[in-house]
């Protein structure tokens, strides 16, 4: 008994290499349609023991401790103590309150994003860059996930370095510098990130921890803040704090912007308070229902955000006066003509703030309003202190997540060492230390104003991305994009990309240009390595969606001679067998036309089909990793006629058809089985019937090169990565012998090459022939220098043979060659046939260096030459006139494609011909790149298959590489523009 295994690969959206390692081995055999007695797995059985992950001590976060606390914490930054007193004094309460409402259009368009794209499938870790890079590709998705994580990795950095300025605040005020304001803030900055590294590498659960109290400190503070707008002292109103007041409402409505700030400047300083909104979704990889509580949190945390900032936007712009002097001296004693604002109906005058250098207090001019109108100023620093500690702690265990994730998915080779993950959760230690350093790095400069834009542009990079991988996956109308979350809309995220991209610019032009810059650096570098994996993104599914009705659309037009082109089919085999002649081929059809490898599969059925399925990917895979811009097209069939007549129907789709054969001249074909012989024949006549033209391409040294390769296809373990393998071991009760990897002429040194050593082995060194067959297959791949294409138009097939040499001359490769035409003619109209000639290329716009007209073409043979196509051809002569006639009959019946004397005699004309050509050829084209000439063909059933193979081999012999070229005689050059 045998065993064959089958690999069958489970395909799911949103999937890793590595989520499933279970194997299954069936020892039944399967039946043609299915298992024996209904021992199939049901679906959600399968599906139920594929994606339970093992959670044994682990830990996960609900919705509320992993999203909603995390993205509250981020967008409750320092500058909703800070810089929102500041905003609202510059943009007045309603214009405030329009900066905070776009920029929570912007991250609630981006969260309705992230939820669809979150509940499209199985979340896993890595955050943003894991949702790109499963809808939008590796290319995508590997720009952002490294910028991303170096974002998050800088801006523990910018949090921590906020912290340490309010501490060397307070350190000032109480005259307790430690050296000076700049090392102060280096010296406890760097304490706070070890600090902060310790919580992060303790594990997830103390991080969690940590983040439910500064949570309750920063909700302390904002009470607090609240509590003291109800309390106006006395002792504030100097300071510009009066309490809620009509009159300070209706001042501070509306703008006064002054120090050339304008809107948008102000929206661009308040917009990266709302850069938080990722917080639980870079955790993807700890929830325990990421479904579920991306969606749940961060819509949530958006909405009670939203409404605190604009919240204490009004409240504090409807307490806190613009400019307060901070003297209890300007009081007024009596009423002033002069004196409008609202500080003057309240007996203050803060006018002297307008005429001198300016004031220390109100809105304009004091950061810290918010402490001075709160009841207990100390909590307020200390919600200072939770808000910049809590972001910087949940961007320090976000970055290492997300490069983890990078990492683990090979897109940067180079990064591999920071996958590995320590513990019951994976945790990234590696990743936590490169955060850190990077941190520490940005820390000790303490001064990040100009880095600051360039990270929320970041930020603002990924929500563009999101935003465009929902609509991206809508339009291509994938049968996979199947959200859970059905609040979304493709249109709507369309324009919250766009938004995002007007954004960067508001913040900082020349930050946004060099974000864009470094996407499509990092975008074109990734595109260029090609990973190796297999997402199902939205990409493919677009470009098969513009495939699929491009070619519906161009199946719907006439074909016109103008847009003609060469579209081959190949009869290669396996491709790498035969690689001159792909390589030789794709000179003329790369980015111009179709080229289709035929591969015919012989033998018993199921052993053929299993091949068949293998070779498609394995060969498709070798043509894609050598830059052949071709498809592998294999069949099954009873004999190798059958299967080019399937190939030639079938292969194509609509418009994107072949209309050329292409075959390999069949060099053996004197030691061979003269059915073979028969069968290559028949395959020309079967192209022309189906209005296929027809090339034959000759190299002196042959084509075929399976005997000395090693085996340079994919191992077997390189599969996409979103496969898994379920062996199935299947028992045949017999092997056949039969080789079901015939390449087009089955004979042993043309089969496929397989993973057994050969005789000649690589390393073994290569006798002459070898060798020479070796260079003579990469020639084709080499630059050809100044040298000639001969042209040998002896035949108007069409243009077919014209075309195809100005088509080679239009690649890289060949551009230095140059076209020489050789036609027939009569001795006595040379001149007036090269002018006509030259006429009508001119007429076809092709150029060329030199037309020589033959006279002498008809002229007889050399004897020598004669007789050695005699010697040639006499093993498959019948010689009838020496046999009985019984004997001759049933011979000729037997085997038909013997030569007779009268045949013989009939074509001797047309034998000689052949004969004279390859002397010519050798006289005038011994020297070129190449040759190209007119194929002869001749009728079906009325010469012998012998006959007709000696022609080509007394026509082509001893030469430079040649094409024999013979057209469906369908024009497919016109003078018309």
């Amino acid at each position: 008994m045998v065993g064959f295994f089958y690999k069958i690969s489970f395909i799911c959206p949103l999937c890793s290499v590595s989520d499933t390692k279970t194997f299954f081995v069936f020892s039944k055999e399967p039946f043609e349609d299915g298992y024996a007695n209904g021992e199939e797995g049901t679906p959600a059985g399968d599906a139920a023991a594929a994606y339970t992950p093992d959670s044994k001590g682990v830990v996960k976060f609900g919705w509320i401790k992993g999203v909603l606390v995390r993205c509250m914490l981020n967008i409750w930054g320092v500058m909703l103590f800070i810089r929102l007193s500041w905003i609202v004094g510059q943009a007045g309460i309603g214009l405030s309150v329009l900066v905070i409402g776009m920029a929570t259009v912007v991250t609630t368009i981006t969260g309705l994003s992230t939820s669809a794209i979150a509940t499209n499938g199985f979340v896993r870790g890595g955050g943003a860059y894991y949702l790109i890079s499963r809808s939008l590709g590796p290319e995508f998705g590997g720009a952002i996930g490294l910028i991303f994580a170096f974002a998050n990795a800088v801006a523990v950095a910018m949090y921590v370095v906020g912290f340490a300025e309010t501490v060397v605040e307070l350190l000032k005020e109480n005259g307790t510098l430690m050296i000076d304001e700049m090392n102060d803030i280096r010296i406890i900055g760097a304490i706070t990130v070890v600090i902060l590294l310790g919580i992060s590498i303790a594990g997830m659960e103390w991080e969690a921890k940590a983040q439910i109290v500064l949570l309750v400190i920063l909700i302390l503070a904002i009470g607090d803040f609240v509590i003291g707008t109800f309390i106006p002292l006395e002792s504030k109103k100097p300071k510009g704090f009066f309490g809620y007041n009509a009159d300070i409402f209706m001042e501070n409505f509306g703008p006064d912007f002054r120090q050339e700030e304008t809107f948008f400047s102000v929206f661009a300083i308040f917009f990266p308070a709302a850069t938080g909104i990722l917080a639980g979704a870079n955790i993807s990889g700890d929830l325990a229902d990421p479904q579920s509580a991306i969606p749940k949190g961060t819509l949530l945390a958006i909405l009670i955000t939203t409404l605190v900032y604009a919240g204490i936007a009004v409240s504090v712009g409807s307490c806190v006066v613009r400019d307060a002097t901070g003297n209890v001296n300007d009081t007024i004693v009596s009423e002033l003509a002069n004196c409008t604002s609202a500080a003057c109906k309240l007996n203050y005058d803060f006018s002297s703030c307008q005429s001198q250098a300016g004031c220390h207090y109100g809105l304009m001019n004091n950061f810290q309003v918010m402490s001075m109108v709160s009841g207990f100023a100390p909590l307020i620093t200390a919600g200072i202190f939770s808000a910049t500690l809590s972001s910087a702690l949940a961007s320090l265990v976000s970055a290492p997540k997300i490069f983890q994730a990078l990492c683990k998915d090979s897109i940067y080779p180079g990064f591999q060492m920071f996958a590995k993950g320590y513990g019951k959760n994976n945790e990234p230690l590696r990743g936590y230390i490169l955060t850190f350093l990077i941190a520490l790095g940005f820390i000790l400069i303490a001064e990040l104003n100009v880095i600051a834009p360039i990270i929320s542009n970041f930020f603002l990079a990924s929500y563009a991305l999101i935003n465009f991988s929902v609509f991206h996956a809508s339009l291509a109308k994938s049968p996979g994009w199947r959200p859970a979350f059905k609040y979304y809309n493709m249109w709507i995220s369309l324009i919250g990309a766009i938004l995002c991209c007007i954004v960067m610019f508001v913040i900082n032009w020349w930050a946004a240009l060099l974000t864009y810059v470094i996407v499509l650096g990092l975008y074109i570098y990734v595109t260029y390595k090609k990973p190796d994996v297999n997402w199902g993104s939205s990409t493919q599914a677009l470009t098969y969606l513009n495939a699929l009705q491009h070619s519906i659309r161009l199946s719907g037009v006439e074909d016109h001679v103008k847009n003609f082109r060469p579209q081959c089919l190949i009869m290669t085999g396996a491709p790498n067998a035969r690689p001159a002649l792909l390589h030789l081929v794709h000179a003329f059809t790369k980015n111009v036309g179709l080229m289709i490898c035929g591969h015919v599969h012989m033998g018993p059925r199921r052993q053929a089909m299993k091949e068949l399925s293998t070779d498609l990917a394995k060969y498709q895979r070798w043509l894609i990793k050598n830059k052949m811009k071709a498809f592998y097209a294999p069949v099954h069939a009873e004999d190798l006629r059958d299967g080019g007549q399937y190939l030639m129907q079938a292969a194509g789709l609509g418009r994107m058809r072949p209309n050329t054969l292409v075959v390999g001249f069949k060099k053996n074909w004197r030691q061979g089985d003269m059915r073979d012989v028969e069968t290559y024949i028949n395959l020309f006549h079967d192209a022309f019937d189906v209005q296929y033209g027809v090339v034959v391409i000759r190299l002196k040294e042959g084509l075929d090169i399976s005997h000395l390769q090693a085996q340079d296809l994919l191992s077997s373990q390189e599969k996409s990565p979103c496969a898994k393998d379920v062996i199935v071991k299947v028992d045949y009760s017999k092997k056949s012998e039969t080789d079901t990897s015939i390449a087009f002429a089955p004979s042993a040194s043309e089969r496929a090459p397989t993973s057994r050593k050969d005789s000649k082995s690589s390393s073994s060194p290569l006798n002459v022939t070898d060798q020479r067959l070796l260079d003579a297959s990469s020639q084709f791949q080499k630059k050809q220098g100044k040298s000639n294409i001969d042209v040998w138009w002896l035949f108007d097939d069409g243009g077919l043979t014209l075309l195809i040499p100005y088509l080679i001359t239009t690649k890289k490769k060949w551009k230095d060659c140059k076209i020489r035409v050789f036609i027939g003619g009569k001795i006595n109209r040379i001149d007036h046939d090269r002018r006509a000639m030259a006429t009508l290329l001119s007429k076809f716009r092709i150029d060329f260096s030199d037309i020589m007209v033959l006279g002498d073409i008809n002229t007889k043979p050399k004897k020598e030459n004669i007789a050695a196509f005699e010697e040639m051809i006499e093993p498959f002569r019948l010689h009838e006139d020496d046999k009985e006639q019984e004997v001759a009959d049933k011979m000729k019946e037997d085997e038909p494609w013997r030569i007779t004397d009268n045949e013989l005699e009939l074509y001797k004309t047309k034998t000689y011909r052949q004969i004279r050509l390859n002397e010519l050829l050798k006289e005038h084209s011994s020297t070129a790149n190449i040759i190209v000439m007119s194929l002869p063909v001749a009728r079906k059933g009325a010469v012998s298959s012998a006959l007709y193979m000696a022609w080509l081999e007394a026509l082509s012999k001893d030469l430079p590489p040649i094409l024999l070229v013979r057209g469906n005689h369908q024009s497919v050059l016109t003078f018309y523009s």
